[in-house]
């Protein structure tokens, strides 16, 4: 037996080789070198490269309950964070688009834009349609940005670009309201509902340098309404609080696109968001339920893992409101 598995696991022979060498048969080889796993004398030991932090992974996801977590290596510059989680974006994307999907995409998000940028062709087809989630507008420069990476992943992934035909947030709720109503606008709405993976990026409320760029931020008035609410982040502008419930304000009712609800109900629901001072939002954003799939940096990684333990999924979902 202890020959056996010599010449199988160090010799690299093949187990036809194995039985002709030593005259017997091969499935009695086979028996043998399961044996040997058994009684220890082959024992099977993995060698984590540098930069592979599958323990951490493993931790977060059972904590926060996630469906998958990726963690890499990042410096602590925010440019930094960005390019890491790109390069971990796109590799994700390569990995797990397999064709059929609807994809929903943040089209303010920095990291996905990078991402997106190193993503390659996919030979066939992996995706039926990329839908802007929620109205595009802001400065033209800027506005350049959020419709390119759109139909960038759209080429790459062979799949159908679906734009926002509106601004991202009107000057009153009404407006918003009579604006969700136009033909074109409201048939964008209604395909949110077929999304089946949303690629999404987190927000602090101090605005991203792309965001900011935009001129889709919140007033200082907004920004005194979400504190004194208790918001710590946002998902496509959607604000929640530390615990991850939606929080009701005047500019929450000025956003055209996707919905607190909308969003959450996506089956997968990928995020690619790190850095320092966004620890308490993706914290917020995870146990809400906004995300089921994390790509972070390993600082946020183990700050997350710092924090106590949420609470239940139950006691979350059921102690938040509307947005």
């Amino acid at each position: 037996m202890a020959r056996i598995a010599r010449m199988y696991h160090e010799l690299g022979m093949k187990q036809t080789q194995i039985a002709t060498e030593l005259h017997v048969s091969q499935p009695r080889v086979s028996r043998l070198l399961k044996r040997a796993g058994e009684e220890g004398i082959v024992r099977t030991v993995v060698a984590l490269p540098t930069g592979t932090y599958t323990e951490l992974e493993e931790a977060l996801e059972e904590r926060y309950g996630l469906s998958e977590c990726v963690v890499v290596d990042a410096d602590d510059s925010d440019q930094g964070v960005t390019s890491a989680l790109a390069t971990a974006g796109a590799a994700y994307l390569e990995t797990t688009l397999t064709g059929g999907d609807t994809i929903g995409l943040s089209s303010w998000s920095a990291t996905w834009l990078a991402a997106v940028q190193q993503l390659a062709p996919f030979r066939l087809p992996v995706a039926d349609r990329v839908i802007q989630l929620f109205g595009g507008v802001g400065h033209p420069q800027v506005q350049v940005k959020a419709t390119r990476l759109i139909d960038q992943l759209a080429r790459a992934t062979g799949a159908q670009a679906v734009f926002f035909p509106s601004p991202a947030v009107l000057g009153t709720p009404e407006a918003a309201a009579q604006l969700r109503q136009d033909v074109s606008v409201r048939s964008v709405l209604d395909q949110l509902r077929e999304v089946t993976v949303s690629l999404v990026g987190i927000g602090s409320l101090e605005p991203s340098p792309l965001l900011r760029e935009s001129g889709n931020m919140t007033s200082e008035e907004d920004d005194a309404q979400l504190r004194a609410a208790g918001a710590v982040g946002d998902v496509c502008l959607r604000f929640f609080d530390a615990q991850g419930r939606p929080v009701a304000s005047d500019y929450d009712e000025r956003l055209v696109g996707a919905d607190a609800e909308q969003l959450r109900a996506v089956p997968r629901r990928v995020a690619a968001a790190g850095g320092q001072r966004k620890h308490a939002a993706v914290r917020g954003a995870l146990l809400g339920g906004w995300v089921d799939v994390l790509i972070t940096d390993v600082d946020t990684a183990r700050a997350l893992l710092a924090q106590e333990r949420p609470l239940s999924g139950k006691d979350v979902s059921g102690a938040g409101g509307a947005a």
